[in-house]
């Protein structure tokens, strides 16, 4: 573009070359978005800190995020549900289930909408997890009580699942 076109259209010839580079990087991060939403459902918080650590632009990641967000194809609601789902069925508690949803930034309120701590099914499962690892038999004394205490509540169980687990037994 001439010096004269420039002054005409009150464009500047640096701001061109540079749209089509941003652009570039703007495909480069939202396809490698799609890439990990692929594999796997991502919270909105853990996919920006992915593409973040990648060392890409913090502005235009959280951009391609947020039109991910608003295309429906990255949802905290879709990952908790599918999230919670897979660790329950992996013998896991609602507390370290709720650890671990906070850690990848998903809000109190969408954890409340799929995980209710206080739901009896945790109980059943709290009993399953046990009987998986120990047996149906009871623990004999007081150490064996405390270890499998211990390995429940690792898992993630509350206090008050892993008494009725343990005094049921």
């Amino acid at each position: 573009m001439s010096r004269a076109q420039e002054e005409a259209t009150g464009v500047d010839d640096s701001l061109l070359s540079s749209e089509p580079q941003c652009l570039k990087v703007h495909n480069k991060i939202r396809k490698k978005a799609m890439d990990l939403l692929m594999r796997r459902e991502h919270a909105v918080a853990e996919l920006q800190k992915k593409l973040e650590a990648r060392d890409y632009d913090t502005n235009i990641v959280a951009e391609v995020v947020a039109q991910l967000a608003d295309e429906g194809l990255v949802s905290d609601a879709r990952f908790t549900e599918a999230f919670v789902r897979y660790r329950c069925n992996n013998g896991r508690g609602p507390q370290r289930i709720q650890s671990e949803l906070r850690e990848r930034g998903v809000s109190e309120k969408i954890q409340a909408a799929y995980l209710n701590i206080g739901d009896p099914q945790w109980f059943e499962r709290a009993a399953q997890v046990r009987n998986k690892r120990f047996g149906d038999a009871l623990p004999e004394d007081f150490k064996e009580r405390a270890r499998q205490a211990r390995f429940l509540q690792y898992r993630g169980f509350t206090s008050e699942q892993i008494r009725e687990v343990l005094d049921d037994v």
